[in-house]
């Protein structure tokens, strides 16, 4: 069951939109976004690289990039340890590409998500010791690696952690004690007394920063640190991360730099999804080369995205470009049949009275848990986990709805876990298999979550009329791009509108065009995509089989729907309407 409920924060809208040349409905979604000064606004709307904190300020930079120094200076080997999800893959990237411009003596190496799971482990610190490493340097983990740092340095190694995870933590008689790796240097900003002014950042940002203060104590120019923004917006996209502040600015920075990239894997893979010549998105990101990048870590080996990344060579960008389409394809047909069988799941048995969900599916490739987890979350709105049966035990992922804290929640179950890590919306977890039915039982005996808290809520910017659509509204929507978590895209809700007609179309028939009129006679297409049956049979339930055969056929009818919209320009063969897409319905 939806929940919608209406913004209703007041601003001098007329005012902002006469300062910065917008449109008053524009001011007005700037105000709902949080922005309260005129500075905010100009940052929002025309941030430059300027406006972004000192790297330096993020708490360890110039304590680990000294430590580096020395340790090139001396000809130290150095290995980067970094993940196998786009933020790990780019993040290892940017610290490959920082070392080496310094002639460091420096490799690197990504875990196996099946045989080594996430982060460091005893293996990698062990085989480095034996390869003569000197020096680990991890990327996007780290923070809860508290055995392996302490291994590192019984082995005489040094160890610098850059990660953005959530510390792990200990609580007694009320009070939280963190539990942090013994490293030689520890770059974190979810460790609390951080100094830099805004944390919510990726690995692959964080990376980026130590790499700035790095080549600024080097001597080499700070602009030459700004060709690593591509894949910072890449991986704070990727990484899911709020789009807001510091992060919009590198993302929308970054995703002009992408257009135009000088890498030549990353330009092949553009190439290769069809994306070449095209302004890039958050939604190309997020959902077309970003999944490319993850497989070869679901399915194979990251080291093939990275190679990718790092390859010069046009013809081995365009093979492994190739390859990463492939297995995504291979990874999407794998999501879709362990999607059908956790839903299954949950609608045939008893799993779905619980208000936290665990399923086991122990059949299901562990590399795609998450994004069954995901998609069930999507479904049933409940804090979802997705457990597969794997070499070790059992392996999973949870992701979660707002208002359950994953990684806190876990945390109190940690006594029947092998291992967990996360943050609150997403976690991964490992346990035994004969734990599977008692974590099911503790996370909901735990779990606080009311009524109002599985009712999906649907956050309307304002009631505007659809009459009120234009081609330079529609325009000016553009400013607020790129839309993603923290910056969704704005939503709008219409009354009252007349269905005048509706078909099936698209090439699953999964999509419903409707032509749809207000009180006043304004008119505009509405298109719906997603689940054309459960739309039609709404219609059929509420107004009756005969009203939804005449809406179909384009005949007077009786159907009435209130609809949350989004706006924008259809352009097909050379021709521009206005359209909305429809998001919700009632």
């Amino acid at each position: 069951m939806e929940k919608w409920f209406v913004k209703n924060i007041k601003g001098d809208f007329y005012g902002i939109g006469e300062r910065f040349g917008i449109d008053p409905v524009i001011a007005r979604l700037l105000i709902n976004r949080g922005l309260c000064t005129d500075e905010e606004i100009r940052e929002y709307l025309q941030g430059t690289k300027e406006d972004l904190p000192d790297p330096a300020l993020l708490r360890g930079t110039g304590e680990a990039a000294q430590l580096l120094l020395k340790k090139i200076g001396e000809g130290r080997r150095i290995r980067i340890i970094g993940d196998y999800d786009i933020d790990g893959v780019n993040a290892s990237y940017i610290l490959y590409r920082g070392l080496s411009r310094l002639h460091a003596q420096v490799d690197y190496e990504i875990p196996d998500r099946l045989n080594d799971g996430f982060g460091i482990n005893d293996r990698i610190v062990e085989e480095a010791f034996r390869d003569g490493v000197d020096t680990l340097l991890t990327c996007d983990n780290g923070i809860a690696a508290i055995a392996q740092a302490k291994l590192a340095h019984t082995l005489g190694m040094t160890m610098i952690i850059t990660d953005h995870h959530e510390p792990m933590f200990t609580e007694e008689g009320g009070e939280r004690q963190l539990d942090l790796p013994e490293a030689d240097v520890l770059i974190d900003p979810a460790v609390p007394g951080e100094t830099t002014p805004y944390t919510r950042i990726c690995g692959a940002v964080v990376a980026w920063k130590l790499v700035c203060v790095l080549w600024r104590l080097a001597g080499i120019p700070e602009d030459e640190a700004w060709q690593f923004v591509e894949n910072a917006a890449f991986a704070t996209i990727g990484d899911v991360m709020e789009l807001e502040r510091e992060n919009r600015t590198i993302v929308r920075l970054g995703l002009k730099a992408l257009a135009s990239t000088e890498n030549s894997g990353m330009r092949a893979l553009i190439r290769a999804v069809g994306l070449e010549g095209r302004p890039l998105s958050a939604y190309h990101i997020g959902f077309v080369l970003g999944p490319c990048i993850n497989a070869s870590g679901r399915l194979e080996t990251a080291k093939e995205a990275l190679r990718l990344l790092l390859t010069e060579d046009p013809g081995e960008a365009a093979r492994l470009a190739e390859k990463l389409q492939e297995l995504n394809e291979e990874r999407k047909a794998m999501t879709t049949k362990a999607v059908e069988e956790a839903a299954r799941m949950v609608e045939e048995s008893g799993l779905a009275a619980d208000r936290v969900l665990v399923i086991f599916l122990p059949d299901c490739h562990e590399s795609v848990a998450g994004i069954v987890a995901g998609k069930i979350r999507e479904r049933f709105y409940r804090p979802a986990f997705v457990l597969t049966r794997g070499r070790d035990g059992v392996k999973g992922s949870g992701r979660s709805i707002e208002g359950y804290q994953m990684f806190e929640e876990l945390s109190k179950v940690s006594h029947l876990l092998t291992k967990f890590g996360g943050h609150p919306m997403a976690a991964g977890l490992s346990l035994a298999e004969e734990n599977v039915d008692r974590l099911r039982r503790e996370l909901n005996g735990n779990c606080r979550l009311g009524e109002d808290d599985l009712a999906e809520k649907v956050s309307i910017d304002f009631a505007m009329p659809i009459g009120y659509i234009s081609e330079p509204l529609c325009e000016q929507l553009s400013l607020l791009e790129p839309c993603g978590k923290g910056n969704e895209k704005p939503l709008f809700a219409a009354r009252d509108l007349r269905v005048a007609g509706a078909s099936v179309v698209g090439k699953t028939g999964n999509a419903v065009r409707l032509r749809l009129f207000d009180e006043s006679g304004a008119a505009v297409t509405g298109m719906l995509f997603g689940d054309a049956d459960r739309f039609l049979n709404y219609i059929a339930g509420r107004f009756g089989e005969q009203e939804k055969e005449r809406m179909l056929r384009g005949l007077d009818n009786n159907v009435r729907l209130t609809v949350t919209y989004s706006p924008g320009i259809n352009e097909y063969r050379g021709t521009r309407s206005l359209q909305i897409t429809v998001r919700n319905y009632r």
